[in-house]
């Protein structure tokens, strides 16, 4: 495969109000279609989608050990360039919102390197942005 394919993502938030500011003016997500119950967003070229659950919450938070850190499960995210990565890390920092694991690099000096950061959303849902120098260590084993 030689192009990426947008992916479509469905995920709860438990407010609307919250959901447009972190993901429209924190995150730089152009807003698309909306009603009383949802909100589409432009995710560097992904379509996800914030359905209204006023009952959502992380209290079944569960982590795996990766690279000697605590990754989220489950979490979404994209694989960004090197310079998107480095500033939606300033912005986040900026906004004042705390990393679960800060920008890092995993895998150092390994197959499939990679720049890392992990952070919630203000209903809980986990979020990866990633990077890569190299695209070609995508899926290096």
């Amino acid at each position: 495969m030689n192009s990426i394919t947008p992916f479509h993502l469905a995920f709860p938030v438990h407010d609307l109000g919250e959901a447009r500011r972190f993901y429209g003016e924190i995150l730089g997500c152009p807003e698309g279609r909306s009603s009383d119950h949802w909100i589409d967003y432009d995710l560097f070229g992904h379509q996800i989608v914030a359905h209204l659950n006023p009952g959502v919450s992380r209290a079944d938070a569960h982590t795996n050990p990766v690279d000697g850190h605590d990754v989220p499960v489950p979490h979404f995210g994209v694989v960004l360039s090197m310079a998107d990565f480095h500033a939606l890390a300033d912005r986040v920092r900026n906004a004042g919102i705390r990393f679960v694991i800060e920008p890092t690099i995993r895998f150092k000096g390994q197959p499939g390197e990679q720049a890392t950061m992990f952070f919630y959303d203000p209903s809980g849902n986990a979020l990866e942005f990633k990077a890569f120098a190299d695209m070609g260590q995508l899926f290096a084993r």
